[in-house]
Formats: C-alpha cells, sequence, structure tokens
C-alpha cells in the first residue's frame, strides 16, 4: 500500500442532522499531476480501496499507462470511504454506522475533492457501492460531470438489496465468525449457481469435504485477515440507503437534473443488482434524458464480473475515454 493522504472533514453535518466533530478522509492519486489533465474520480465496492492500479491495484486491467484509463492522459483520484479501514488506524473506525449514508458519503467526496481544488470532473465511475456512490455524486453536482459510468449497481437500494442486507446485518451481529460467515453468504450473492457448478464439479478436497466449501472458507478468512468488523457493518449498512429521489422528487425530475452523459453496464447474470432493474432504469430515464446509455456484460459469473470481464469492459469504457473505437451496447427498446 502507497502512502495515504488525507484530508481532514470537521464538523460535518450527515443527512439525518447530526454532526460528526471529524472524520479523515484518505486518497489516492495516480497519473498526472492535480490541475494538468482531466480528472477521473473512482470509487471503490463494498471490501475494496483507494488503491485501483499499481502494487495491489485492483482495477490494473482499466487503469495505467497505456490502459483504457491512460494515466499519461488522466489524473485518476480514488477516496476511501471513511471507517473502511484501509487508513490501519483503529481510532478512525466508525461505530455509529447507522448514522451515515449513501448521500453523505457521496458530499464527503465532493467537499475533499473541492479541497483538492478539484470542482469538475471528466468522469465519476464505480461498480456496487463504488457505483451507487456515484450516481448520488452525480445528482449532488449535477453540471461538474461530463460522464456518470455507474456499473453492477442502481441509483437505489431495491427491497431485494435491502432484505440481503438485513440477513448480512444478523450475521455480522449474531455469529461467533462474524466477517467469515457474512463474507461466505455474500459470495453466493456476487456469483452464480452457473459460475460456481462449473468451476467446482463437486469435487472434493477430501472424503467429506467439497472444493466449494474449501474455497467459501478461504474467502471468508482472507477477508478477516484484512477487514475489520466495523468496516463491514458500515459498508452493507450503506447499501441500503442508497436512492436518489429520496427528499428530492420523481426519478424523472431527479434524471434530468443530471447534466453528464450517463452509460449504466449491468450484468445480464447479477444477482443483486439485477439487470432487469438496470434496463428499466434506462427506459425510464430515456424519455427525460438524452444521453443515457446502457452495455450490459454477458457473463456466468454473476455481480463479480466486473471485477471479471475485463474485455467486455474495456470495449464499453474505450469511447468514453477517447480511443475511437465502435461502441457496441444493448438496445433495450427491442
Amino acid at each position: 500500500m502507497k502512502k495515504l493522504a488525507k484530508i481532514e472533514l470537521h464538523q460535518f453535518l450527515l443527512e439525518n442532522g447530526k454532526t460528526t466533530p471529524f472524520l479523515p478522509l484518505y486518497f489516492e492519486t495516480f497519473g498526472q499531476p492535480l490541475g494538468s489533465a482531466p480528472v477521473v474520480v473512482v470509487n471503490h465496492a463494498l471490501t475494496g480501496n483507494s488503491t485501483v492500479t499499481g502494487e495491489k491495484g485492483w482495477w490494473n486491467e482499466l487503469i495505467g499507462i497505456g490502459k483504457v484509463i491512460d494515466l499519461e492522459h488522466y489524473t485518476v483520484i480514488a477516496l476511501n470511504i471513511p471507517g473502511n479501514g484501509y487508513d490501519g488506524i483503529l481510532g478512525n473506525l466508525i461505530s455509529n454506522y447507522q448514522d451515515f449514508t449513501v448521500r453523505d458519503i457521496a458530499r464527503m467526496f465532493w467537499q475533499g475533492l473541492h479541497e483538492l481544488k478539484v470542482q469538475e470532473v471528466y468522469a465519476i465511475i464505480g461498480g456496487s457501492l463504488g457505483g451507487a456512490i456515484a450516481w448520488e455524486m452525480a445528482v449532488l453536482q449535477p453540471t461538474s460531470t461530463q460522464y456518470l459510468i455507474p456499473i453492477a449497481t442502481d441509483w437505489k437500494a431495491t427491497d431485494w438489496v435491502i432484505a440481503n442486507v438485513h440477513v448480512q446485518e444478523q450475521i455480522l451481529q449474531h455469529s461467533i465468525q462474524p466477517i467469515q460467515d457474512a463474507r461466505q453468504h455474500a459470495m453466493l450473492l456476487y456469483r452464480t449457481p452457473l459460475s460456481i457448478n462449473a468451476r467446482f464439479k463437486r469435487a472434493e478436497v477430501t472424503p467429506g469435504v467439497f472444493a466449494v466449501e474449501q474455497w467459501l472458507s478461504n474467502h471468508g478468512e482472507k477477508l478477516r485477515d484484512r477487514f475489520r468488523l466495523s468496516a463491514y457493518r458500515l459498508m452493507n449498512h450503506l447499501l441500503k440507503t442508497h436512492d436518489i429521489t429520496h427528499q428530492r422528487g420523481t426519478f424523472a425530475e431527479v434524471i434530468q437534473s443530471i447534466q453528464a452523459s450517463i452509460h449504466v453496464v449491468g450484468v445480464d447474470s447479477d444477482l443483486f443488482f439485477t439487470a432487469v432493474e438496470n434496463r428499466q432504469t434506462v427506459q425510464d430515464a430515456q424519455g427525460f434524458h438524452a444521453q443515457i446509455q446502457y452495455y450490459e456484460i454477458q457473463s456466468p459469473h454473476g455481480h463479480d464480473a466486473f471485477l471479471i470481464e475485463f474485455d467486455q469492459l474495456i470495449s464499453f469504457l474505450q469511447p468514453v475515454f477517447h480511443t475511437h473505437k465502435q461502441l457496441h451496447y444493448v438496445n433495450i427498446q427491442n
């Protein structure tokens, strides 16, 4: 992990009316110096962090020298959601996680960007929870972003998402090994029966112990070793707080306020943020927002396809980042 930079937020007013006296906002920058190139903001997912490229970068296939988000031409800023624990400082973890919403995080991110003297950004991109934050950022400052790219996410928490967040919360509260057990349950949302069945084929690692069981256990143990319980509770909770229309008006009113060109990316097999919801979003928005398009990753791997199917993602993103290749997207009106 490279050395993190920090912005201090003081007396931050939360959406629920409570004030947080102090919040450190840690971030990393990549590529061109601030102020010398267009800015791309990359928002991390639930268990992600600001190291989006370089050593241990989780999106190296997309971000780097000569990659689709080319660090020779862009400044990439990745901010950590406060309380995600990536700074390694125990005192910065958040215990009152239920006070926070996706809208609060989006406001923190904009405040942090303004502290860096960034008033406008070329693109905001994020997957899953990061994409939800991206939606909210675009609504909060509707004229400050040229491209909004939410991937494997939604503009609101559906009842299905809320239900699964509830189950995760119960596991995190009551299990004797909460992180491991919650992660194992989550993996069954992030992948699909087709993907898991094709990968493991009922293989046993030892008599009576199936390979899929070992795989799930390994995922749980790896997350336990690098993630803190309070961080997991916060990130999980945030997923159910997302709704760009909350206290704002109808979806039509909110979507037409966004000046950015919107590029929604869904996954055909996503069991969490379903493709059906994403297609409906774009259909509903097309009458009110002329610059909205839909792309769909074809994959057996489900929600996690945005971290697997890089060739497809690159083909969707190339036109946004000026590579002049032909744009292929799903015509959902057919």
